[in-house]
């Protein structure tokens, strides 16, 4: 019942990302331009991150083995991007780094779901088990640091000027954004390294039935 349940969460996911893919590439094919891919994917990409929430609750009861810290890290880091910045400053959403960043975002979880759901058959073909340690590589940093963060610092000004959450939070929105600019890369470094880790783990494994 667990691996039923799996396989069909990831393939959800997959089938999920793919669809915001062609959305995405969709948009840009018909306008010859990147605006418009938050009003094209937006919504779809905020369902698909909200229930991405099951993977820290799965990795709390023990279901699959990535603990929760990890898990918390990225699914925080996407949501305060999504709901509190891009969903909120209308003025960053037809910006390139949205189209960086959900396209980085959407060809990555459709590896890494695809995977997770044929590993839940059985041993997956080593092609995808490559893919998905390999593709990282390049796609975490572009979806980070072009992407995301370079939304964030642009999104700066509109912060400060609309004085965003201030009735809301119990600190400045603007200090603090600059503050998560500034540890970003130590934070998002941790699960980078941690995937690298995972790839020696991983593709040593079929190295060594090989041999």
């Amino acid at each position: 019942m667990q691996t039923f349940y799996l396989f069909f969460y990831n393939l959800f996911q997959a089938l999920g990302w793919l669809i915001s893919l062609f959305k995405i590439l969709g948009n840009f094919l018909s306008t010859k331009s990147v605006s418009g891919t938050y009003a094209s994917a937006g919504e779809l990409i905020r369902l698909l991150q909200a229930i991405a929430f099951l993977e820290v609750i799965h990795g709390a009861i023990g279901i699959v083995p990535s603990g929760v810290l990890l898990p918390l890290m990225q699914w925080g880091g996407r949501t305060h991007y999504l709901l509190a910045i891009v969903r909120r400053i209308h003025e960053v959403q037809e910006l390139p780094s949205v189209f960086i960043t959900f396209f980085a975002w959407s060809l990555s979880e459709i590896i890494r779901y695809s995977h997770y759901a044929l590993n839940c058959l059985g041993t997956p073909p080593y092609w995808i088990t490559y893919t998905r340690y390999t593709a990282f590589i390049v796609l975490y940093p572009i979806g980070v640091f072009p992407g995301e963060m370079w939304l964030m610092y642009q999104a700066l000004p509109f912060i400060k000027k609309k004085n965003l959450y201030a009735n809301r939070l119990p600190l400045n929105y603007y200090y603090f954004v600059v503050a998560l600019l500034l540890s970003y890369p130590f934070l998002w470094s941790k699960l980078y390294l941690h995937l690298f880790n995972q790839r020696r783990s991983k593709l040593g494994k079929y190295k060594n039935k090989q041999n």
